[in-house]
């Protein structure tokens, strides 16, 4: 659990505008194939008038206003909720419901809660992130999954983001359904196998766009997503 956090914390530390920009790859199969992928999903327009998505992540409950970068992370393992504006890293920590007014250690808590929204998001919402800026897409291959449909392979490694550009990503992309089924983590660029190979799957509609969670079999990844068009401000701001 503890590679897979970090895998994804540097992959995703600057890739969270709302807005998608125009990718940095050039191949145009990768490019066309993630355009047919975000179409099925529901489109860029609608993933953006998406507002606020509640999700499950492991032991975490998280908040987020994707409009502000608001994010509120509840963690009762250490009985903490973090209260934390992704974009400025101002915000508010509580500890056994009574706030934390040691500036040093809000501050560091404050880093953890974005850091945990870095990584517990990157699992939920990463199809539609392949165009931000700094996200190279290339197109491997074709070939058969284990249940015999036929997916495309793209390639997804990074310029400028994050502190590990020998990483890359594997996505497996259904011919079909043009949706995401798998997804492969390699540490280094050259391995031959990767750390992991995980399900990307359960897709299912909330609000007017596809996620992927509540995977079957899987321990790790997004839980009880929830998406809203309304939300008590206060959830951000109050214990």
């Amino acid at each position: 659990m503890k590679n897979i956090f970090k895998a994804t914390l540097i992959l995703f530390t600057l890739l969270f505008s709302c807005t998608s920009l125009l990718a940095q790859s050039k191949d145009k199969k990768a490019n066309a194939i993630v355009k047919e992928m975000l179409t099925a999903m529901g489109g860029m327009k609608n993933y953006n008038s998406t507002q606020f998505i509640q999700w499950d992540f492991v032991n975490r409950k998280l908040s987020w206003n994707k409009w502000t970068g608001d994010v509120r992370v509840e963690n009762p393992s250490a009985k903490q909720v973090i209260l934390v504006n992704i974009n400025t890293l101002k915000g508010k920590v509580y500890e056994n419901g009574v706030l934390v007014n040691d500036q040093a250690k809000a501050k560091e808590l404050l880093e953890k809660g974005k850091n945990w929204w870095i990584n517990d998001s990157y699992w939920l919402v990463m199809p539609w992130k392949l165009q931000d800026p700094g996200v190279s897409l290339k197109y491997v291959k074709t070939e058969k999954l284990p249940n015999g449909k036929t997916a495309d392979i793209l390639q997804l490694t990074f310029s400028a983001v994050g502190v590990t550009p020998e990483n890359k990503y594997w996505l497996f992309v259904g011919k079909e359904d043009h949706l995401i089924k798998q997804w492969a983590y390699y540490k280094n660029f050259n391995d031959a196998e990767p750390k992991f190979l995980k399900p990307w799957s359960n897709y299912q509609k909330v609000g007017n766009i596809l996620l992927s969670f509540d995977r079957p079999n899987e321990e790790v990844g997004p839980k009880n997503v929830v998406v809203k068009t309304n939300l008590d401000s206060s959830i951000f701001t109050e214990l």
